[in-house]
């Protein structure tokens, strides 16, 4: 098994100078009295707690590389060479009818109130990061024209420079709230929703009051946390009163910039940074059954459930729980982490990995519902980003499982969008991307289509970033289709475990899915017998 060395990895901008290294330590074999870096443990010398975090903060995703004993690649997806389900009825099947290009990739999610997409996708959290806050045009504008929904992650309205609160210490403005929405709203084409999520504090500040009294948002979604950390989310602030700002509105800010020596070394450019952390959530049933009741009470007609790679107990608690209060989605994310602003160390380190705690999930719903519970809608998140994935996390999850949350991957093309925008401008397109042409309309496949979607008044406020996720999610919609129809399943609610293998039978024994020489062996010696 190949684990990640823990004294050095791009994603902090450190290295070995010796070819051999400790596999424990991760420290060089032979380490120098004299050496100029610049593994881990040099830099950590004299910049202490700012090598937890990847680098440059803010300006960067990054993702955990570890390699666990088995994950999703241990799958394969089978292939058959007879039949097709979910066509509409009526249509005779045969090779005119079972075509790829009339497999539907919609799906819904939703308790009694459906909500629909046009893929089975839909973003991470994108919360009060820089990257998100840079980005948002591109990625909401994308997500809309795609027919896919949109999540607005923790501590946008906390962070708002331009955050105003009542009397009550309660949310009365918050201007970047307001744009998040309504950018994503003026695109939306009737399929999809955003989800605007809570932790500790956004309730504390009243985030879903203001969400629904301002601008009527039937859906709120309760996080209890994610893949890449076990900790309450945190962005870096560079400046000191935006620190002493943040820490007066009940934020954890360290090194606590209140204190007059840190003052000090912030002045002295010593410190040229601060932490804002949110807090550890504490759940319990009651509480989480009290506080869906009062989301419900406010107005909500869609209660979501976010949560993290905890121990299966915590798993069991958001199923058995997210059942009995008859949530709407609760989306399951696995480690490892894929994010820039988690400490990297427990990006790597921490969590149940993805295709164990989808597997336990899958076993759990499973059990539920042979005993007449009927358990939420699930998505699946960790790490996924591309249509295989999203096959075998359907699959492996079927029927339960109705979407796939997706991080990094839906932002990369927002970036790279956005990016070639700027190229343009400059004359200064990469080969990559002029090897194409050297207009939007020759560069980008989707260009026309989404011109079709807008209209040609619209196409000129379409940031390039937006038509980029379009043009990922179209990958995504035609690849699926292709591995669907090959499989022999023409809707998503068709899809089903017996349509996957697994290459090892240590994944066997970790999803339950058949050893690939054992799948099928049943059927095969009924025709060998026959």
């Amino acid at each position: 098994m190949n684990l990640s060395r823990p004294n050095s990895n791009d994603a902090t901008l450190t290295f070995n100078r010796s070819k051999n290294v400790v596999p424990m330590s991760g420290i060089c074999s032979r380490c120098i009295d004299g050496c100029r870096g610049n593994c881990e443990v040099f830099r950590a010398t004299f910049r202490g707690r700012e090598v937890i975090y990847p680098g440059p903060f803010g300006q960067i995703t990054a993702g955990a590389d570890k390699d666990y004993p088995v994950d999703y690649s241990h799958l394969n997806i089978q292939g058959y060479a007879m039949g097709a389900e979910g066509l509409p009825q009526g249509i005779q099947v045969g090779p005119d009818t079972a075509i790829f290009p009339a497999v539907s990739t919609e799906t819904e999610y939703g308790w009694d109130s459906k909500v629909k997409m046009a893929v089975p996708v839909f973003t991470g959290a994108l919360g009060s990061t820089d990257i998100a806050r840079y980005n948002w045009e591109h990625f909401a504008v994308g997500a809309a024209i795609s027919g896919i929904t949109l999540v607005c992650g923790e501590n946008v309205c906390g962070i708002d420079p331009e955050l105003k609160l009542n009397k009550s210490g309660k949310i009365s403005h918050s201007p970047e709230m307001d744009r998040r929405i309504e950018i994503y709203r003026r695109y939306r084409n009737g399929l999809g929703e955003i989800l605007v999520q809570m932790n500790v504090e956004d309730t504390r500040l009243g985030v879903a009051e203001y969400v629904l009294e301002k601008h009527g948002l039937q859906s709120i979604e309760l996080k209890w946390g994610q893949g890449a950390k076990c900790i309450g989310g945190e962005i870096k602030v560079r400046k000191l009163d935006r620190a002493l700002e943040l820490q007066k509105r009940g934020y954890i800010v360290t090194p606590d910039p209140s204190n007059p020596v840190i003052q000090a070394a912030y002045k002295d450019r010593a410190i040229k940074e601060f932490e804002r952390h949110s807090r550890l959530g504490f759940v319990s049933e009651e509480g989480f059954m009290a506080e869906v009741e009062r989301l419900r009470g406010l107005g909500f007609k869609r209660i979501t459930l976010k949560t993290g790679a905890y121990s299966l107990r915590e798993l069991a608690m958001a199923i058995k729980w997210g059942s009995k209060a008859k949530i709407d989605l609760l989306t399951i994310d696995g480690a490892p982490g894929g994010t820039g602003m988690s400490p990297w160390r427990m990006m790597q380190e921490w969590g149940i990995p993805s295709i164990y705690i989808h597997s336990a999930a899958s076993d759990f719903c499973r059990k539920l519902t042979e005993r007449g519970e009927r358990v939420p809608d699930i998505a699946f998140a960790g790490g996924f980003s591309s249509e295989d994935g999203l096959f075998k996390a359907l699959s492996l999850g079927a029927p339960f499982v109705k979407a796939v949350c997706m991080g990094r991957a839906l932002m990369i093309p927002g970036m790279v969008g956005k990016n070639i925008a700027e190229w343009l401008a400059k004359s200064d397109l990469p080969k990559t991307v002029s090897q194409y042409g050297m207009s939007v309309e020759e560069i980008f496949v989707n260009y026309k289509t989404v011109k079709d979607i807008v209209g040609e008044n619209e196409i000129e406020n379409i940031p390039l970033g937006a038509i980029g996720v379009f043009s990922f999610v179209d990958k995504l919609r035609v690849g699926l289709q292709q591995l669907m129809a090959g499989a022999r399943r023409f809707r998503v609610d068709h899809m089903s475990r017996k349509d996957l293998m697994s290459l090892t039978e240590e994944c066997a024994k970790v999803t339950g899915i058949p050893y690939v020489m054992e799948a099928y062996r049943e059927e095969a010696e009924a025709i060998l017998n026959g």
